[in-house]
């Protein structure tokens, strides 16, 4: 079972849960298609997240897991949305082997952690992982193995653990 909220424990920030493994160019359409876009609610956004390339996703998913993607995650446009509607329905972090810079500034804009990581095709799809934000090891726990990524710079840990730039900037 993924873990529904991060652990913080000795200034580590944890996060477990399954893996959803996708391929490359996952645009912010596939995230959650346009015509969902007259809501800005994570949990309405959530109820559609992934349904154009998944439509089983929103069953299949819980509140913790993670999103394993390859090249050129969250492509296209620059909507808040697509990080929105991956927050809504559960997701707790996205790892893929990049990123689209807009995707990259608008998860750091709610909190949503993201990690480039070339190893992506080791992972599995229903893979279980931990990932120490605070030291860049991702362990699959499903596979023995530990995978290494740059490690998730503090302030931005801290605007995860706030759950967004605007609570972050608040406090």
């Amino acid at each position: 079972r993924s873990r529904v909220c991060p652990r913080m424990g000795d200034t580590q920030m944890i996060l477990k849960g399954r893996v959803h493994k996708l391929g490359n160019n996952i645009n912010t359409d596939d995230i959650i298609s346009a015509k969902y876009l007259v809501s800005t609610d994570a949990k309405e956004l959530g109820r559609h997240c992934l349904e154009s390339i998944k439509p089983d996703f929103l069953n299949s998913v819980n509140p913790g897991d993670i999103i394993v993607a390859g090249k050129n995650f969250g492509c296209v446009s620059s909507r808040e949305h697509a990080p929105r509607a991956l927050k809504g329905c559960g997701i707790h972090a996205v790892i893929a082997k990049s990123f689209a810079a807009i995707f990259f500034r608008n998860a750091v804009n709610l909190g949503l952690p993201f990690l480039e990581l070339e190893a992506v095709d080791k992972i599995k799809d229903q893979d279980y992982l931990e990932i120490n934000l605070s030291s860049g090891i991702i362990k699959n726990l499903s596979r023995g193995q530990t995978y290494e990524t740059g490690v998730f710079p503090e302030f931005l840990q801290e605007i995860v653990k706030q759950g967004g730039l605007m609570n972050w900037l608040k406090t």
